[in-house]
């Protein structure tokens, strides 16, 4: 009996690694020092990642964007969080503001309003 007990506890524990890995693997790719933005929901479709502020997002990803990550570096009087803004050159209403290490795979008011951002020190 006590050898069926330790073969279930095993197999519990392992069955917990698999759905842990597999969560994980639900996180968005985005590199660490980044803010990442995709065309979709739940982090696809066409991927922007940058490291610093642009207030002229290019091309399709201009009102395009329907999930976020900021997987942004923290520490002492560093600009880790990041306002996206509906207008280009940062104006216009914040459509949405990430803390670091927010991931965000849809939101309805934020959705295909985004042109600009930048890093700032809060939100």
């Amino acid at each position: 009996m006590k050898r069926f007990a330790a073969l279930l506890t095993a197999a519990l524990i392992s069955a917990g690694t698999v759905l842990a890995t597999s969560a994980t693997a639900q996180a968005a790719e985005c590199r660490s020092g980044y803010f990442c933005v995709w065309t979709h929901a739940n982090f696809d479709g066409m991927k922007i990642d940058h490291s610093g502020d642009d207030h002229w997002w290019e091309g399709n990803m201009s009102n395009q964007d329907s999930s976020w990550a900021n997987h942004g570096v923290s520490g002492p009087g560093v600009k880790d969080h990041v306002k996206v803004y509906d207008g280009r050159k940062l104006t216009g209403a914040v459509t949405i503001c990430l803390a670091p290490g927010q991931e965000v795979n849809y939101n309805k008011g934020a959705n295909d309003r985004g042109s600009s951002h930048t890093w700032t020190k809060g939100c």
